[in-house]
């Protein structure tokens, strides 16, 4: 689907809001790339990530599906907005094993105040991928005094 960006400027803003994710940059997470409503993260298997079973960890996963959601949504939104998560949803499909996992997130609907997105996580292992885990989340377009 085709998606017109309120701000004309999104590219340069949702680039410089991603460097400011100190909780992407300490879990090794890049912003691989994006557009009007969708994007895609990348990260590395880290095992100091991982669960027990040597796996990447739900709660990893499901950050990861989360800003990628949020900043699928941030693409749409008004120049003056910023984005918050007001509800998700994860489904984990198959053990997160690989050398490397993708976080690809469209919005389904965009609107001026609520904003649906999905994000579906991808092990990478051999060059192949496979899904692992599903998000569906509901986001928010705010204007913050901080």
């Amino acid at each position: 689907m085709a998606f017109i960006p309120q701000n004309p400027d999104f590219r340069q803003r949702c680039d410089k809001t991603f460097e400011l994710q100190n909780a992407m940059s300490s879990l090794g997470i890049t912003l691989a790339e994006f557009g009007a409503g969708h994007v895609n993260l990348e990260m590395p298997f880290n095992r100091k990530f991982a669960q027990h079973h040597g796996f990447m960890h739900a709660g990893i996963l499901t950050t990861a599906m989360d800003s990628a959601c949020g900043f699928a949504a941030f693409t749409l939104m008004a120049a003056k907005a910023e984005v918050l998560t007001i509800e998700f949803k994860a489904n984990f499909l198959s053990p997160a094993k690989g050398e490397r996992f993708i976080f690809r997130a469209e919005v389904l609907k965009p609107g001026r105040t609520i904003s649906v997105a999905e994000a579906k996580t991808y092990a990478i292992s051999d060059g192949q991928e496979k899904l692992v885990a599903a998000m569906t989340a509901t986001l928010m377009a705010v204007t913050l005094d901080v």
